[in-house]
C-alpha cells in the first residue's frame, strides 16, 4: 500500500514539474514574441520614415496632382531586398506557411538566420510601400524566436512544436490587442482545430505577448472601429448573404494571387527583375491614391471605409487597387503578410454592400457591414473563422456585433472552402511544394512519414513463384497479401487471398494473376497519403519503393501500421 501511495506521489510531482516547465516556457515564448513584434514594428516605422519622409522629397516629380516619386519607393525597396531574396527564396511572402511547415514536418525548428533575413526583408518591403501586412510576419517572428529558445534549451520535439505555436499566438495577439484571437489563430492554422489541453500554454503566451506590446508601444492594433455599431434581427440574412459573396471574392483573390505568382515564376526573369516589375506596378497603383492606404499596410484606408467617409465608387476602386497591389507585391517576391490587406479588402467590400443595402433599407448602418465584411473575407482567405469572430469581439470590446460577425464569417469560410477545395492562402503555398495539407481537421497522419512506420524487412514473392508458395506463406505468416517483385527486386504487383480464391490452379505462376491496378508508397510520403492510396485502390498493404524513379522494394506499410501511428501521433499533439 505504501508503495502504491509513493508511486502516486511520484507521478503527481512529475506531472506538476512538467506543467511548471510548460507554463514557464510558454510565458517566455510570449515575452520573446511580444518583444519581437515591438522591434519589428519599430523597424517598419524607421524604414517608412526613411522612404517617405527622407527620400520621397528628393524623388518627387509632379505631373498634375500625381507624384511620380511614389513609383520609385517600392522599386528601391525591391532593389535593397533582392540579395536577401536571391539567397533565401523562402523568405518571400507572409511567413505563416513556413511556420506551418516547421510545426508539422520539422518538429517546430526554424533557423535563426532565416528569421533574421525574413525580419529585415519584410521591414524594408513594408516600409518602402509594398502592399503587405505586418501581422503574418510578426507571427512568424514570434514563432521563430520561440523556436530558437526551444533549440537553445534542447527541449523535446513536442515542446518545440508547442512553443512555436505559442510564439505565433503571441505575435498575432500583440498586433491586434486581441489575445483570444491570437491564440485561436495559432490553433486554427497550426493544429487545424482547438486542442483543449494545448489552450493553456498558448493562451498564456498570447496574453503575455499582447501585454508586452501594450507596455512598450502603448497600443497594439492600428484598426479603428466606430462605436456604437448596431443591426436589427431582420438584417441577419443580409449579413449571411454578404458573407457568401465575401467568401467567393476571397477564393477568387487567392486563386488570382497564385496565378500571377506562377506567371512570375515561369517568366524566366531573375528575382531582382521580378521585384522591380512588382515594385513599379505597386508604385503606379499607390501613386493614384496615396492617402487611402493602397501603399503599405493600409490601416488609414480601412478607417475611412469603416467610418463611412468614402463614397461607393471610390470604395469599389480601392478594392481593385488594393487587391492588385497586394497580388503584385506578393507574387513578385516581396516579403510581407496577407493579413492586413485582406482585412482592408473585406472592410471596403462590406462597406459597399452596406451602402447599397441602405438604398433599400434606410436604417442600415454600413459600418456594421464593413466590420462583418472584414471578418468574412479573411475567414475565407485564411480558413480561420473562429479567429475572426473573436477578433471582432476584442476589437469592438462589445458582444453586440457577434451574431452578424459569426454569420458572415462562417458563410465566408464555407463558400471559400468549397471553391478552394479545403485549402487556404497559407496551405496552398505548401501544397505547391508537394506538401498535402487541408484545413479544418487535426493534422496527425500528415506529420508522420511512411519511412517512419513501414516494415523494413517485408515478406515478398517473386513473379515467377507458383501460387502454392503464396498459399504456404499465408499459412506460415498469417498475412493476407504480399508484394510481388521481379529478379531485381522491382515491384510489379500485389498478390493475396483474393487472387488464390479466384484461381484453382495453384501451380500457375504469380505473374499471370497480376492484372489489377495497384499503388505503391514512397518513404518520403506521409501516412495520410498512404492511407488515401490504400482506400482508393482497396488494398490492405502498400509496397514501399525507393522513389518514383527507382521501383526497388524497401518495405511495406499496412492499414494496421497507419492506425497505430495515428494513435501515437495523437498523443504527441497533446502536452500532458
Amino acid at each position: 500500500m505504501d508503495a502504491i501511495i509513493s508511486l502516486m506521489e511520484w507521478r503527481t510531482r512529475r506531472y506538476a514539474k512538467r506543467w511548471a516547465v510548460i507554463l514557464i516556457f510558454s510565458f517566455v515564448a510570449g515575452l520573446v514574441g511580444g518583444f519581437g513584434a515591438v522591434v519589428f514594428r519599430i523597424l517598419i516605422k524607421v524604414f517608412h520614415w526613411i522612404f517617405f519622409s527622407f527620400l520621397l522629397p528628393y524623388f518627387s516629380i509632379y505631373i498634375g496632382r500625381f507624384n511620380l516619386g511614389y513609383i520609385l519607393l517600392p522599386v528601391l525597396g525591391g532593389i535593397l531586398i533582392a540579395p536577401l531574396i536571391s539567397r533565401a527564396p523562402n523568405i518571400r511572402g507572409n511567413g505563416v506557411p513556413e511556420v506551418i511547415e516547421a510545426f508539422i514536418f520539422k518538429e517546430g525548428t526554424i533557423a535563426w538566420k532565416f528569421a533574421v533575413m525574413k525580419t529585415l526583408a519584410t521591414s524594408v518591403a513594408i516600409g518602402s510601400g509594398a502592399s503587405l501586412g505586418r501581422e503574418g510576419p510578426i507571427g512568424f517572428i514570434g514563432a521563430s524566436l520561440s523556436s530558437i529558445i526551444s533549440q537553445i534549451f534542447g527541449l523535446h520535439r513536442d515542446m518545440k512544436r508547442l512553443l512555436t505555436a505559442c510564439g505565433l499566438a503571441a505575435g498575432i495577439a500583440g498586433t491586434f490587442n486581441a489575445p483570444f484571437a491570437g491564440a485561436l489563430f495559432a490553433l486554427e492554422v497550426l493544429y487545424m482545430g482547438a486542442f483543449s489541453i494545448n489552450l493553456v500554454p498558448i493562451f498564456i503566451a498570447s496574453i503575455t505577448g499582447n501585454a508586452v506590446t501594450l507596455a512598450v508601444l502603448g497600443s497594439a492594433s492600428g484598426i479603428k472601429i466606430p462605436s456604437p455599431l448596431s443591426y436589427t434581427v431582420t438584417e441577419l440574412p443580409f449579413f449571411f448573404l454578404m458573407g457568401v459573396f465575401s467568401g467567393v471574392l476571397a477564393a477568387f483573390f487567392v486563386k488570382l494571387l497564385y496565378f500571377v505568382g506562377d506567371r512570375f515564376e515561369s517568366s524566366g526573369f531573375s528575382p531582382k527583375l521580378r521585384l522591380l516589375i512588382g515594385g513599379a506596378a505597386v508604385g503606379i497603383l499607390g501613386m493614384l491614391f496615396p492617402e487611402y492606404g493602397v501603399l503599405g499596410i493600409g490601416y488609414e484606408g480601412m478607417r475611412l471605409a469603416m467610418f463611412g467617409i468614402l463614397p461607393i465608387y471610390l470604395l469599389v476602386l480601392l478594392i481593385f487597387l488594393k487587391a492588385t497591389a497586394t497580388i503584385f507585391s506578393i507574387a513578385s517576391g516581396y516579403s510581407g503578410g496577407i493579413f492586413a490587406p485582406s482585412l482592408y479588402i473585406g472592410t471596403a467590400f462590406g462597406a459597399v454592400f452596406g451602402m447599397v443595402l441602405r438604398f433599400f433599407l434606410p436604417w442600415v448602418n454600413p459600418s456594421s457591414y464593413a466590420l462583418a465584411g472584414m471578418a468574412a473575407f479573411f475567414s475565407g482567405v485564411a480558413q480561420a473563422p473562429i479567429n475572426q469572430i473573436l477578433m471582432v469581439a476584442e476589437l469592438t470590446k462589445d458582444y453586440t456585433m457577434l451574431p452578424p460577425a459569426m454569420l458572415s464569417s462562417v458563410a465566408g469560410f464555407l463558400s471559400a472552402r468549397v471553391l478552394l477545395k479545403g485549402s487556404s492562402v497559407y496551405t496552398l503555398k505548401l501544397e505547391r511544394r508537394g506538401i498535402k495539407i487541408k484545413t479544418g481537421k487535426p493534422l496527425i497522419l500528415e506529420t508522420i512519414s511512411v519511412g517512419d512506420i513501414m516494415t523494413r524487412e517485408p515478406v515478398f514473392v517473386y513473379s515467377s513463384d507458383p501460387l502454392f508458395r503464396v498459399e504456404k506463406l499465408i499459412s506460415e505468416t498469417g498475412h493476407d497479401c504480399f508484394p510481388v517483385v521481379d529478379e531485381k527486386m522491382g515491384v510489379v504487383g500485389i498478390v493475396g487471398v483474393r487472387d488464390l480464391i479466384s484461381c484453382p490452379d495453384k501451380s500457375m505462376s504469380v505473374e499471370k494473376l497480376l492484372q489489377r491496378p495497384y499503388a505503391v508508397a514512397y518513404p518520403t510520403e506521409t501516412a495520410q497519403q498512404a492511407l488515401e492510396k490504400l482506400i482508393t485502390f482497396n488494398q490492405n498493404l502498400l509496397p514501399v519503393v525507393e522513389s518514383p524513379k527507382r521501383n526497388k522494394l524497401i518495405g511495406v506499410v499496412t492499414k494496421r501500421d497507419i492506425y497505430r501511428a495515428y494513435y501515437k501521433g495523437l498523443e504527441k499533439m497533446y502536452i500532458e
